[in-house]
């Protein structure tokens, strides 16, 4: 069975149609918009297993043999994956959406320590050793993913075969984004970090635009919503962005990255390096 057969055999939980979809999912995805619309087609059409790197990079045997166990669900913005402590029941592997882990503090308050988008996936601790985590995964961006069982994903770990080498360098590219990301939250200014924060998003995003709130926002940095306005409308000035109430969109990227601090860089660099597919289809999604 090739790997285009064992993408139909995939078990899919189907969304509502576009009234339940969110607008702020709609407008993440408006180069799709059109074509989704003409077409007329079904969701198991629009997407595919092979629109995660790591799955990607499976051979059609590997394909095979999980595709009866990957189920694409919807992923809404603000929507908790999994809580501090909390026992992990599935992976996941991001199409289209972005993941953002955050660490919270006794007293509610948080700090995102990474973003993971369609080069990786959410639930490292399900094979390092462990079933959770003290972060909390959040979805930043509306979209869709690929959710595999615990147990199934400790199997395919434990099998020693392709998917654990790749799950193994994910895992160092993330551990990388999550010390970068601690040194720059300590280091660098507010405006820099947004910038840094900003890039990592529109690597893993189809468009220029980042939908969120100003709350969400404040919760990734560790600032109050009034304290994003102020930064964002900065930028905004700067004919960097447009923004409106945590709607971003970019306007100048060249701009951004000059302004972002080296910490999008090295995290860039080492992530290409471990997972140069991501890469390929970063490519090819701009």
């Amino acid at each position: 069975m090739d790997r285009s057969a064992s993408v139909a055999a995939v078990r899919i939980t189907r969304p509502g149609r576009g009234r339940a979809r969110s607008s702020l999912y709609r407008e993440n995805r408006e180069k799709f918009e059109m074509e989704l619309q003409l077409k007329n087609t079904s969701t198991v059409d629009q997407h595919r297993p092979q629109q995660n790197a790591l799955l990607a990079a499976l051979s059609s045997e590997v394909c095979e043999r999980l595709a009866k166990d990957l189920e694409l669900v919807p992923l809404t913005l603000g929507q908790v994956l999994y809580e501090s402590n909390e026992t992990m029941s599935h992976a996941y592997f991001p199409i289209d959406c972005i993941v953002s882990l955050l660490y919270v503090m006794k007293n509610g308050e948080s700090a995102e320590i990474a973003v993971v988008g369609n080069e990786g996936m959410i639930g490292i601790a399900l094979f390092m050793g462990g079933d959770s985590t003290l972060s909390r995964a959040i979805v930043q961006n509306a979209g869709y993913a690929y959710r595999l069982k615990a147990q199934v994903l400790k199997d395919e770990f434990h099998a020693g075969g392709a998917l654990t080498r790749l799950l193994l360098m994910f895992a160092s590219a993330l551990i990388t984004q999550m010390v970068q990301t601690a040194a720059c939250n300590r280091h660098h200014p507010v405006d820099q970090q947004l910038c840094r924060w900003m890039l990592l998003s529109l690597d893993r995003l189809p468009s220029t635009r980042i939908s969120m709130t100003e709350t969400l926002i404040g919760n990734m940095l560790g600032l109050k919503p009034a304290d994003v306005k102020k930064v964002a409308r900065a930028l905004e000035r700067a004919g960097l962005i447009q923004y409106d109430a945590g709607e971003i969109t970019v306007l100048d990227r060249d701009g951004v990255a000059k302004r972002s601090c080296e910490c999008y860089g090295v995290v860039k660099k080492e992530s290409d390096r471990l997972l140069p597919l991501a890469v390929e289809i970063s490519q090819m999604k701009h």
